[in-house]
């Protein structure tokens, strides 16, 4: 297969989303579940980790989506490049983080305060501005935070395009760039998690995986009809995997290991049995955004309504929660999310036809 053979929706990579948007919500309510075992919740507290899988995916998509678009329409395709990024993400942050205003204004106007809602701050959350160095702490909709640091790449993304063409370089090229980004990435944070201080290093973690991310794309591109190349992605991951396991930092070796998960599941998307591609997990993985976007406020909604203790909430309610959480998701997608982003894609053909424009 060559590079400019047609590609659809590689479904694998749609469940999988669907999985580490779930991973994240159990993240956020780890240390609230009554009875959870330990080795569970350690397990659950590295969900933010799901994030930098996110920043991968989303490089390896639009990359494989959109870098010959634009190559070819040049700088005359980027403005629909950036509408339908923005059509993809904005309305939806609207929604939730209105939610999050009226959350707050209900805990002032019964005489209460949360720290999470900080309103000098809001405008910076509106424009999606609010992790771009302005602010020095998570506010509103905490996830919310890496959507910010997402529409830094995809403002850079054309640059990215028109300065390198990565199926012009050998992989041993495009195997050391990925090495050189992601020790950069180590060096730079000089943190020990990945989680450190978001406001700081959250849009550099973003940027530098979703470069990572676009290289695997190429890497597959080249590899996906190479009947060994599975094997070897398994592998890689595998070695990186014990790294960490090992003690291996975590801001070196977790990126290069998703890296490398992504690759592999790109290139056994498709097969027979794959259980990232079931109706239900591909489900999920439609409706992820939703999930993610909508899980931090309808927790702390939840709380204030049903949760009398906190710190030991029963898994029946838990599992309330949960179903709240599905629901609202499904119902995000199909009311909000989905129609939302129609209308504003197609919003440049209203403008033309309410001008004149276009008409016999």
């Amino acid at each position: 297969m060559t590079d400019r053979t047609p590609v659809h929706e590689l479904r694998a990579l749609t469940g999988v989303r669907g999985i580490a948007a779930w991973f994240v919500v159990f993240y956020h309510i780890r240390l609230s579940i009554a009875g959870l075992p330990s080795g569970v919740r350690d397990v659950f507290a590295k969900g933010y980790l799901a994030v930098d899988f996110f920043f991968l995916l989303s490089g390896f998509v639009i990359w494989l989506t959109w870098s010959e678009r634009i190559r070819t329409g040049g700088a005359a395709s980027i403005p629909r490049f950036l509408q339908k990024r923005i059509a993809r993400i904005w309305p939806l942050h609207l929604v939730t983080l209105g939610g999050a205003v009226a959350l707050a204004l209900l805990l002032r106007a019964t005489g209460r305060s949360d720290p999470q809602f900080v309103f000098p701050e809001l405008p910076l959350h509106i424009m999606l501005l609010q992790n771009w160095g302005f602010t020095h702490h998570l506010a509103w909709n905490d996830p919310a935070w890496s959507i910010s640091a997402e529409l830094g790449a995809y403002l850079l993304f054309p640059l990215l395009v028109m300065a390198v063409d990565w199926r012009r370089l050998p992989s041993s090229a495009l195997l050391a760039i990925i090495a050189g980004l992601l020790v950069g990435l180590h060096l730079a944070m000089d943190a020990p998690t990945l989680g450190t201080d978001i406001p700081r290093y959250g849009l550099l973690r973003c940027l530098v995986e979703f470069t990572t991310g676009s290289i695997v794309c190429a890497l597959w591109l080249r590899w996906r009809g190479v009947l060994r190349a599975p094997v070897w992605a398994t592998l890689v991951a595998v070695l990186f995997a014990g790294g960490w396991i090992a003690g291996a930092p975590e801001t070196l070796v977790v990126p290069a290991l998703f890296a490398a998960v992504l690759l592999l599941l790109a290139l056994t998307a498709g097969r027979p049995g794959n259980p990232f591609e079931l109706r239900w997990t591909h489900y999920l993985g439609e409706t992820s955004y939703a999930t993610y976007l909508s899980h931090f406020i309808l927790w702390k909604a939840f709380k204030l309504v049903f949760v009398s203790d906190a710190a030991a909430v029963p898994l029946t309610k838990v599992a309330l929660y949960l179903g709240l959480v599905l629901l609202t998701s499904i119902a995000l997608y199909h009311l909000i999310e989905r129609p939302a982003q129609r209308w504003l894609n197609r919003l440049p053909s209203r403008l033309r036809e309410g001008s004149g424009e276009g008409r016999p």
